[in-house]
Order: structure tokens, then sequence, then C-alpha cells
């Protein structure tokens, strides 16, 4: 049986709201690594969302890693919220879902928010199951295609191959760990903290950016708690 296919969906910042998020913290583009243009990005950031091609370098890159990390252990906190992409073209829901699902306690929700009835019902499974759960959830599927036909550029098809991918960064207990429902188990990258979350996360996106230097297809996009 084939996986289910959603739309691809842009950096739309309006997808949230459409979910029932309060627009106390919103998505905001980050328009710049260097220190002055990340000091223009307003404080305090809870997640950091990424979009890069995904490359033959990356695959090779992402297979190794798996590997590397499957035979030294990846002590992960149990504290956090991770769910497998097992939908076509919805990493960038999955990495919103990521970027929310582990700032809880900062955010708010509208009383009949369909992304707050999703964590609450899939707070209590595994990343697998929740995967399945996002399969059957129309309200969440239907915000995701009519946000992806909003976009800012004419959607592709639903069979169209997208070669770009989401993922997200947050910080647990600490901790600076790379969320991605297409690996099978968050990454850490080291000691972060509230305060320097945007900067942490900023300098395993510019990893990503040389690993692939030829390429210009990235993006950044910061959660943080003023309107942009």
């Amino acid at each position: 049986m084939d996986s289910p296919r959603w739309l691809p969906l842009e950096s739309n910042p309006e997808f949230v709201s459409c979910l029932g998020m309060k627009p106390s913290w919103q998505f905001g583009d980050v328009y710049g690594l260097e220190p002055e243009l990340l000091n223009l990005v307003p404080r305090p950031v809870c997640a950091v969302l990424l979009l890069f091609p995904v490359t033959e370098k990356y695959e090779a890159f992402k297979q190794e890693e798996e590997e590397r990390l499957k035979g030294q252990g990846h002590g992960v906190s149990p504290d956090i919220y991770f769910i497998k992409q097992t939908i076509g073209n919805a990493c960038g829901t999955i990495g919103l879902i990521h970027a929310v699902a582990n700032n809880q306690a900062h955010l708010q929700f509208e009383a009949d928010s369909p992304l707050k009835k999703f964590l609450e019902q899939t707070a209590k499974m595994t990343p697998q199951e929740r995967a399945t759960f996002l399969e059957k959830d129309e309200s969440i599927r239907v915000t995701h295609e009519s946000s992806a036909q909003e976009g800012q550029t004419e959607a592709p098809s639903l069979d169209e191959k997208v070669n770009l991918h989401f993922v997200a960064f947050v910080n647990i207990g600490g901790q600076l760990y790379e969320l991605d429902g297409g690996k099978p188990f968050p990454i850490v990258h080291g000691k972060t903290t509230e305060d320097t979350l945007l900067e942490d996360a900023v300098e395993v996106c510019k990893v990503f950016m040389a690993r692939d230097p030829q390429e210009v297809r990235f993006t950044i996009i910061a959660l943080s708690k003023d309107s942009f």
C-alpha cells in the first residue's frame, strides 16, 4: 500500500494560526547568518526550522550518521515529542508539530485548535503511532493543503518529487535537538540555552550549508515571542 501524499508546503507562517495557535509567538524568516542580522530576530526564540535541499551528499551523510549513532547509542530525553514522517511532502507540517509540541509551556492555543487537540490525543503515543494518527487527521491535512495552495508560488502536484525538506531545532533540558521525521530518532547537537538557541541552531544550519556549498536553497525560520 502506498504511503499517503500531501501537497508540498512552503514556509507559510499563516499555517500555524490556521491550526489554532495564538499569535503571541510567531514564525518569521531569518534574513542572514551574520550576528547583526540575527540580532534583528525578536527574542526569545523557542524553535528554529531549516528548509534545505535533499541532495546526494546529504543522503550519504544521513546514512553515515544513522549508522554511527546506532553503533554508539543516542541517548535522548524522554521529554521529547518526536513524530515519524510517513506522509509524502508533509515535512513542513512535521517540522511545525515538532517546534510547537516541544514548546507547549510557552505557547497558547484557541479553544478549538486542531493542533492542540492532536497533541493531546497523541501525547502518550510512540513516534510511529503518532505518524499513523496524523495520516487520519483530516483537520490538519485540510489546513496543510489549503496553506500549500496559498503559498507564494504555484503548488506542485501531489505526485511531483520535491527535493526540499524541513527539520526543527529545539531546546529540551539544555540540549539542542534536531528533530526530523525522516530520521529514526532525534539528533543531539550539544548544549544550548533559551538565550542562545537561535545562534546555536544557526551553527548547525551552517554545517548543512557547507555540505552543499553550490546550493542556495536554504531558508531559516524562527519561532519568536514577538510579532515580526
